[in-house]
């Protein structure tokens, strides 16, 4: 895996990965430039989740080039918050980690709990949490790992519809005051259009890119947008690749 340096912070060229017999990934290129918001669209079970397993270096592929510039976190769907844990220190173990004491780690996180919608939750165990706001924690904590380029793997999937759409406006806000390049996944068209800068569209297994799509929007979005003929139109072009 290389590190180049330029405003691509992504790059992954003629990407294939196989699990035994069974190709998931074929001959996958795309790019991620810095600051930008790009998502994954296709089908459960095409490989999205592959794709970021191996920028993250959990597989290599087995063909093709990955570079990165740039320390990666990677939230999964599943918040993954470790139960016996207070809030609070599920979302400084990356610092633990990295070898800042409790009270160091505490310190460091304890400010960013209001702007993310978790103030007065610090000392709940994730039990005490809803499912958005335990994924609010699981966001805070993937930022705390690293805020360069991170990897959200469906983060909103196991979500109701109304939180969902909450989530999503939550999202679009603390991201405003992030530098953070973001590759994001999801099956869902409407999440990808209202998210996103560019969307990639993925067929089924063996996947590859069937389509790329810039999303022609204004980045301060707003749920109204969803029945504007922009959007409309937008998701007309999604739904030619589909």
């Amino acid at each position: 895996m290389d590190r180049t340096k330029n405003d691509k912070k992504l790059v992954l060229k003629n990407v294939s990965r196989s699990f035994d017999t069974d190709k998931i990934l074929n001959n996958i290129s795309l790019e991620v430039r810095e600051g930008e918001f790009v998502t994954l669209l296709g089908p459960s079970g095409s490989g999205k989740s592959t794709i970021l397993n191996i920028i993250s270096g959990v597989l290599k592929p087995d063909n093709g080039e990955v570079k990165v510039e740039g320390e990666i976190s990677y939230m999964h769907q599943k918040d993954l918050l470790l139960p016996w844990k207070k809030v609070i220190d599920n979302v400084a173990l990356p610092l633990y980690i990295k070898g800042k004491s409790k009270s160091e780690g505490r310190k460091q996180v304890i400010d960013y709990f209001e702007p993310y919608g978790l103030k007065g939750y610090e000392f709940k165990y994730p039990f005490q949490l809803s499912g958005g706001m335990k994924q609010r924690a699981a966001f805070l904590r993937t930022y705390m790992t690293s805020n360069n380029i991170m990897l959200l793997d469906e983060p909103f999937g196991a979500l109701d519809a109304i939180t969902r759409g909450k989530m999503q406006n939550w999202l679009l806000n603390v991201i405003k005051d992030l530098k953070s390049t973001i590759l994001f996944i999801t099956h869902d068209i409407e999440e990808a259009i209202y998210l996103s800068n560019r969307i990639y569209i993925l067929s089924d297994k063996p996947a590859c890119i069937k389509g790329e799509i810039k999303v022609d929007l204004p980045r301060n979005r707003t749920k109204d947008m969803i029945t504007s003929d922009k959007f409309v139109a937008i998701k007309k072009q999604v739904l030619d690749f589909m």
